[in-house]
Formats: C-alpha cells, sequence, structure tokens
C-alpha cells in the first residue's frame, strides 16, 4: 500500500486539534450554565429587548430561528435572530449569548469600524474561499507558480477575514456584560457564568483563526517546496 508522509500535515492537525478542544469547551461551558437560571425569570428575549431598547435601536426586531446555537444578528435586515434552545430560556447561559447578539446590534448602530471592514470584505473573502484551493492545487500539478501565488494571496484573505473577527466578536462580549451588569439583568455568580460561556465562544474564533493562519503557512511551505 502506497502511503505519501507530508510532514505539513502536522500543521493541519495542530489546527484541528486546536478547533475540537475549543468546540467541546464551548459546549461543556454553555451545557452548564444552561441550567443556571436567573433570579428575575427574564427569558433572552426579554432580556435582548430590553438591552435594545436602552441602546435606543428599538427599530431592532427580534425572531425565533431554528436549530441549536444558530444566534446571529442580520445587519441588512435589522434583525437579531435567537435560536429554538435560546429565545425562551431564562439561563444565565442563553442570556449571555441574546446579550451577545445585541452587542452587534449596536456595534453596528454606532458604526463599529470593525464591523464594517469586516461586512465590505464578505463578498471578496466568499470569492477567495471559493477559488483559493483550486487556483493552489491546480499551479502546483501544472508547475504555475502563478496560480499557486494567487491561491495563497486568496486564501491570506480569509485569514485576514478571520482576524478582523476577532476584535469585533471580542468587543460584543464585552458590551454584552456591561449592559447586562448595568441594567440588573443579571448580577453576581450569574453574570459571572454568562462571562464563562462567552469567553469559551470567543475562544472558538481565536482557533479558528490560529488553525487558517497554520493552514496559510502549509500553503507557503508547499509552495517553495515546489520550485526547489
Amino acid at each position: 500500500m502506497f502511503f505519501y508522509y507530508d510532514a505539513t500535515y502536522l500543521l493541519v492537525l495542530a489546527g484541528v486539534i486546536l478547533c475540537v478542544i475549543a468546540s467541546a469547551n464551548v459546549n461543556q461551558t454553555y451545557k452548564k450554565y444552561s441550567t443556571v437560571g436567573n433570579a428575575r425569570h427574564m427569558t433572552a428575549e426579554q432580556a435582548a429587548r430590553t438591552i435594545l431598547d436602552r441602546a435606543g435601536i428599538s427599530q431592532v426586531k427580534i425572531e425565533r430561528v431554528g436549530g441549536n446555537l444558530t444566534d446571529h444578528y442580520d445587519p441588512r435586515s435589522k434583525v437579531l435572530r435567537l435560536s429554538e434552545t435560546v429565545y425562551g430560556s431564562e439561563s444565565v447561559a442563553a442570556i449571555g449569548v441574546a446579550a451577545h447578539e445585541c452587542g452587534h446590534a449596536i456595534q453596528d448602530d454606532v458604526g463599529y469600524v470593525p464591523i464594517k471592514i469586516r461586512g465590505a470584505i464578505v463578498p471578496v473573502v466568499s470569492l477567495g474561499s471559493a477559488l483559493c484551493w483550486p487556483l493552489f492545487l491546480i499551479g502546483l500539478l501544472m508547475g504555475a507558480p502563478g496560480l499557486v501565488n494567487a491561491g495563497i494571496i486568496l486564501f491570506s484573505l480569509v485569514v485576514a477575514f478571520q482576524l478582523v473577527t476577532l476584535p469585533v466578536e471580542f468587543n460584543a462580549s464585552g458590551r454584552a456584560l456591561r449592559i447586562l451588569d448595568g441594567a440588573g439583568i443579571l448580577e453576581g455568580n450569574e453574570l459571572q457564568g454568562a462571562g464563562k460561556v462567552l469567553r469559551a465562544a470567543a475562544l472558538t474564533y481565536v482557533a479558528s483563526a490560529l488553525s487558517s493562519i497554520l493552514q496559510l503557512l502549509r500553503l507557503v511551505l508547499l509552495s517553495g517546496r515546489r520550485r526547489n
């Protein structure tokens, strides 16, 4: 049986391990605090509505969306969507997630620069994500350095997008915790629990970015090896 060993696979493996650990951590943390209710018996939807109204963006609608942890804010339609497991839940985990998405809505309303940059480069990044690997692989097979470099440049855009995403996500979580504390929605141990959930979620973005950086390094190494 033919087996080809490539040391650069270790970079891919390292990235996969980072993402698996981060994903397991956020799932475990969310599960733990999804059983801890808040003293005010406020649902995540009610908390989100309170936060948005206090921020002066009552025009943002809140909708229920299917799936588990599919929560997101849509800046185009000005709609905050909460998943089935979050929408009607009184857990501090669910309220933390809802507050985080409210943080994105507030970022959009105040014109937070990183989120504007991220939104502006989405079309280019989508194209780059679709073309980077085909161009890189075809370039390697055909011995065409131009195609190889084009693939690397396009994948670099994907990495750049993930790096821009980091301050957006950390800022949204920071806003969420400050609002939850200031509005008195959560307090004490409840607030600490929500903070742990949001930090665990933020680490998944860090792991994803590091994984992509390692993958980019692999492409560069493979490209250099091909030239030699």
